[in-house]
């Protein structure tokens, strides 16, 4: 017991690691008699990917997986830890120089981090990736759970990270890069044989060794508007007229169906020639690069809250459950900023519905569903909601955006210093961290998720896309122990924020900490994932807290 508290202290330093020339991942023996069981069906196209060197430049886990979410063509990204068998606390030649005993040879001494029942979910905050769990191996809060023994997992919802969308667009793109470049080396050949019909009809060597007969030609052409039907029919759908406010959508829908129709009659006749394939080149070329522009930035980008709650989350569980088999087929999660409220949220909604939540217990950590009573910066944000509705823009990339406020926040003569302070308190980050959050924790956010996350300063505090049903009503009911966790100078979710939400919660079930001192050091909104005082303050009262309520 007392190595245990010992250690809750120590950063978790150059963590074992499974032996990358082996064919497949390490299994840690704390799961491996949970996993006995193969995984259910639902998950047998999901593929799990060993951690190369790239991908440890980017996030330093043991494993990838790919999890499917259903009813979409989503695939998202879990990062993997697993739990450590060891955690070194001292070489006897440090014992020896507190307390000057002859150890002879120096060794490492380590205690075995105690067996956990539930695996761990983590949960980042909006528009935001893994890295913000996992700056460095030495300020890792998910390396560090993992030493605690906690099978550790890394959910990057929709639109984030390495999650990605599981169509054949990247194919289809690949696919017409390469007919647009035929159709380069055929008008070449015809501009330098113009008086040649044989050439002019595809019956003669063009000089691309994919093109040698008309039959050839009719293929690629047949290929060619098979992916184009695919692409507009996929954007068609999502723009239907029945579904969109507006006549803009509609018209764009007509057109794109017409051109289809006028598009297949050509081929159907069969009498293109390769100059009637450069003349259709040139018809659509604009059109065909304003809709991929579409399908990015409109589908792509087509979600909400909601579906982070009731898809991406479920699907991650699910996931995780059938991985790795805990008894009473519950976890353990912890939630950054909007990570934390999408743990309120499912409560909420569980309880409304009379389901269990499968949640052991929950960490939120500058999270709360009504921001009203607070002077949260994050207002801010709240002139970008009206603009991005009027002119339906589909995202707001606050990752571009923040690396490119940076230099003028960081560098003289400083003009906006102040949005440091937005992350992290003085002093409490490493310069090289805190850039590497900056430029590369970020990415593009919908704005939709924006228009539906504003609704924490209405009344009421946050409720689902329909607005009618508020989250926090039914936070009353709920029957999972929680741990509460604000920054004293938390700027975005100030202490008032979060015990807004704090105070609907069963006594019973709710602790509530705030983290900085009077005279320092303080915690700001992401000093409480990864500042230089985490390892040492924070993470211990974590690990404490979930280890209480890891019982079966």
């Amino acid at each position: 017991m007392l190595l245990n508290h010992i250690a809750a202290g120590f950063c978790w330093i150059d963590p074992q690691q499974p032996d990358r020339n082996h064919e497949t991942r390490l299994t840690s023996y704390r799961f491996h008699r949970r996993r006995v069981t193969s995984p259910s069906a639902a998950f047998h196209g999901v593929r799990m990917e060993k951690n190369g060197h790239q991908r440890r430049s980017i996030c330093t886990a043991d494993e990838l997986h790919r999890v499917v979410v259903s009813n979409s063509d989503w695939k998202l990204a879990l990062w993997r830890y697993l739990p450590s068998p060891e955690v070194p606390l001292f070489s006897s030649a440090q014992i020896f120089a507190f307390c000057e005993y002859p150890f002879g040879n120096a060794l490492m001494y380590s205690f075995r981090a105690p067996l956990r029942n539930h695996p761990l979910l983590l949960l980042s905050g909006v528009a935001t990736n893994a890295i913000g769990y996992d700056l460095s191996p030495e300020s890792s809060f998910a390396r560090y759970m993992s030493a605690q023994g906690f099978d550790t997992w890394i959910l990057e919802v929709r639109g984030v990270g390495l999650s990605t969308i599981g169509d054949s667009l990247e194919e289809n793109e690949e696919c017409l890069k390469n007919l647009s470049e035929i159709d380069s080396a055929i008008s070449d050949e015809i501009g330098k044989n113009s008086a040649s019909p044989a050439r002019l009809m595809g019956l003669e060597n063009l000089g691309s060794p994919e093109i040698t007969t008309k039959f050839e030609e009719m293929r690629l052409t047949r290929s060619f508007m098979d992916i184009f039907t695919r692409i507009s029919e996929k954007l068609a759908g999502f723009l239907n007229p029945d579904s969109l406010e507006g006549g803009k959508n509609s018209a764009l829908v007509g057109q794109i169906k017409d051109f289809n129709r006028r598009l297949r009659a050509i081929i159907e006749g069969q009498q293109l020639v390769p100059a009637q394939i450069l003349e259709l080149q040139d018809r659509f070329s604009a059109t065909l690069e304003e809709f991929q522009k579409q399908i990015q930035l409109i589908i792509k980008y087509d979600w909400d809250f909601d579906h982070y709650l009731e898809e991406d989350v479920p699907a991650a569980m699910e996931y995780i459950r059938a991985q790795c088999q805990p008894r009473d087929g519950k976890l353990l999660a912890i939630g950054h900023s909007m990570g934390g409220i999408l743990l309120y949220a499912r409560l909420s909604r569980c309880c409304f519905e009379g389901k269990d939540s499968g949640l052991a217990s929950v960490v939120t950590l500058a999270s709360s569903l009504d921001y009203t009573p607070s002077k949260s910066s994050l207002k801010l944000l709240l002139p970008l909601t009206e603009p991005a509705q009027a002119l339906n823009i589909p995202a707001i990339p606050v990752g571009p955006l923040m690396a490119t406020v940076y230099p003028l926040a960081s560098y003289p003569p400083y003009v906006l210093s102040w949005l440091n302070y937005q992350i992290s308190a003085q002093d409490m980050m490493d310069q090289k961290l805190f850039e590497k959050l900056v430029l590369n924790n970020f990415c593009t956010i919908p704005s939709k998720i924006l228009l539906q996350l504003s609704s924490v300063f209405q009344e009421g505090g946050l409720r689902d896309r329909s607005g009618t049903f508020f989250y926090k009503d039914h936070l009353c009911k709920i029957d999972v122990p929680i741990l509460a966790v604000a920054g004293d100078q938390d700027l975005i979710c100030p202490p008032e924020a979060v015990y807004e939400t704090v105070k609907l919660i069963p006594e019973d079930l709710i602790t509530y900490k705030v983290f900085g001192e009077l005279d320092g050091p303080h915690y700001a909104h992401y000093d409480l994932v990864g500042g230089r005082l985490a390892a040492d303050e924070l993470y211990p009262c974590i690990t404490e807290f979930l280890s209480q309520h890891d019982i079966v």
